[in-house]
């Protein structure tokens, strides 16, 4: 059996360690790079040293940025009365690209998972709730964790400790995607999205 040169197998090795890259586009990309000219080749890896390096979160919202507060917090025009919470930075990219959302974020970074022993206490819920005491601005908090076991467990615990502010605790709907088809629609979603039905006006 043929073995790579070891700084090859390396880079494979750690090419098949992100998500959703298996062995056969570990060694497609591994040999993609070693083809790159130097340039290119090396400014892929000091992108990746550089964005290790100087991004960290926000230490008001917990989003990814290079500055702190993060541009989002920092933003005078955003509506500071609503506060979404979202599971990960990636959500925040999401809703951004709609760009209907004009308030602020805060990222929990994870959500309730007994099943993967994920407690309260190991995602960023308590920075929120001292977030909510200290800025009485605050009157929304829509809560946009993702529509799994873990997302719902996740948003109701958040709207039972949010609850005796007086804050008003709301769930982003979930449904029948637009373009979809109700025969191929799964019934949670579904019921869901028939539950969540509103007037047409």
């Amino acid at each position: 059996m043929y073995n790579y040169p070891k700084p090859l197998e390396k880079l494979i090795e750690k090419l098949s360690r992100l998500p959703g890259i298996g062995g056969k586009t570990a060694q497609r990309l591994a040999f993609h790079i070693l083809s790159m000219k130097d340039d290119d080749a090396y400014g892929l890896s000091e992108a990746i040293a550089s964005a290790k390096k100087d991004m960290r979160y926000c230490s008001v919202c917990g989003n990814l940025t290079d500055v702190d507060p993060c541009g989002i917090c920092n933003d005078a025009g955003r509506d500071r009365s609503v506060i979404c919470v979202v599971e990960s930075p990636r959500d925040v990219a999401a809703i951004e690209r709609m760009r209907e959302f004009k308030g602020l974020y805060h990222v929990l970074h994870g959500v309730i998972s007994p099943m993967d022993s994920i407690g309260p206490e190991d995602i960023n819920l308590a920075q929120l709730i001292v977030r909510l005491r200290e800025n009485d601005e605050v009157n929304e908090v829509i809560v946009a964790t993702n529509p799994t076991v873990e997302g719902e467990a996740t948003a109701m615990y958040a709207a039972r400790l949010i609850g005796p502010s007086g804050i008003k605790v709301t769930r982003i709907a979930h449904g029948v995607p637009v373009g979809g088809d109700l025969e191929y629609t799964d019934e949670i979603t579904l019921a869901k999205a028939i539950g969540g039905r509103r007037e047409i006006s």
